[in-house]
């Protein structure tokens, strides 16, 4: 079953930012994974949750977004990501789709 990284960001350096989506999407695909949504518009319909960034990543399963989130690869990633960004992060299992 799919299983989806939800990510709610905040940039903070914009050369950050860039080097952190250039490995990030690399090490991304090298796992299987695929980008949904990447910083789209945002509406508010119902809430005070006021995010600035979206970005949503789709993975054949949760066991490999978890093998991914700890590859050597994305730990690249990880390295400029505190001068990058802020953000909060969840992995969430879709729907099976079998009833």
């Amino acid at each position: 079953m799919s299983a989806y990284v939800i990510s709610d960001v905040t940039a903070r350096d914009a050369d950050a930012l860039e080097t952190y989506k250039s490995r990030a999407a690399a090490a991304i695909a090298q796992y299987g994974g695929r980008y949904l949504v990447r910083g789209g518009a945002v509406e508010a319909l119902e809430g005070a949750w006021t995010p600035h960034m979206i970005v949503v990543v789709e993975f054949p399963d949760a066991a490999r977004a978890r093998i991914w989130y700890a590859s050597p690869e994305y730990a690249d990633a990880l390295a400029v990501r505190d001068i990058a960004l802020d953000r909060n992060l969840i992995l969430v299992e879709g729907v099976s789709a079998h009833p």
